[in-house]
């Protein structure tokens, strides 16, 4: 028996995809420089009636993250199985909310990037100015700042401001993006990431040189950019090419 079919022992096969998808999904944003230290947090909602969740131990780096390192918790925040590690109150916070709230939220993911934070700040939040932007400008929700999200009282706040939406500006702190499966889910996050980056960079020039795109230009990228053909894209070709890219980059986490 391998090491990995040891640490598989006694985990449903489906449960440890989501371990080895979830674990890809931090090794990713630790090599686009996404991460900050041990901060910021992502989790993935488990199949079944208990509402159990996967998210990342507070002392562990992005890099270090594997699939078997992960939590696994319940709504109330306490661990579900026995675990040298603790997790975030702020994440479990913001994380318990949504998955509580949305059952097709089954994925969560809170960043705290420069760019990030940089549009969660300004006044007019992601401009359509750029294609990137288009295809998630209409996605978008804003959480107004509460502090560190430690208060479990925010939950209900948090979740009324999300509503329907996938996307979340939460406003001076950074961003957070839902979906039905962690590739859509880092699709998003990604999309949104490139325009707040994007955004950025192009107000060097100032708010009033900027070329505002045509508004039935912005419309027909959103009706394209949604759907069906947008999730098979994520989940079917770009997460598997992904994935083949830290296996041969960064495998261990897999493990």
């Amino acid at each position: 028996m391998s090491n990995n079919d040891d640490l598989r022992t006694g985990i449903p096969p489906e449960e440890w995809r989501l371990r080895v998808d979830l674990a890809a999904a931090f090794r990713l944003v630790a090599h686009h420089g996404w991460d900050d230290l041990i901060f910021t947090h992502m989790s993935v909602r488990i199949p079944g009636p208990q509402h159990h969740f996967l998210i990342n131990p507070f002392n562990l780096l992005f890099g270090e993250i594997t699939a078997s390192s992960l939590v696994k918790i319940d709504v109330e925040g306490r661990a579900v199985e026995p675990t040298p590690h603790m997790v975030n109150p702020a994440g479990f916070t913001i994380h318990s909310a949504i998955h509580m709230a949305r059952d097709d939220a089954q994925a969560v993911i809170h960043l705290h990037t420069p760019y990030g934070q940089a549009v969660s700040a300004m006044r007019e939040g992601l401009l359509p100015h750029t294609q990137t932007a288009m295809t998630v400008h209409h996605d978008i929700a804003f959480h107004e700042y509460e502090g560190i999200a430690t208060d479990l009282d925010e939950r209900e706040r948090l979740v009324a401001d999300l509503g329907t939406k996938n996307i979340l500006l939460l406003r001076n702190h950074g961003t957070l993006a839902v979906g039905s499966s962690i590739p859509t889910t880092f699709m998003r996050i990604y999309m949104l990431e490139r325009a707040c980056e994007a955004q950025v960079h192009m107000l060097a020039a100032g708010r009033d040189n900027l070329h505002e795109p045509p508004p039935d230009a912005v419309d027909k990228v959103r009706v394209q950019s949604t759907g069906p053909l947008a999730d098979m894209a994520a989940e079917k070709l770009a997460w598997p090419a992904l994935l083949r890219k830290l296996d041969r980059i960064d495998p261990g986490f897999r493990q």
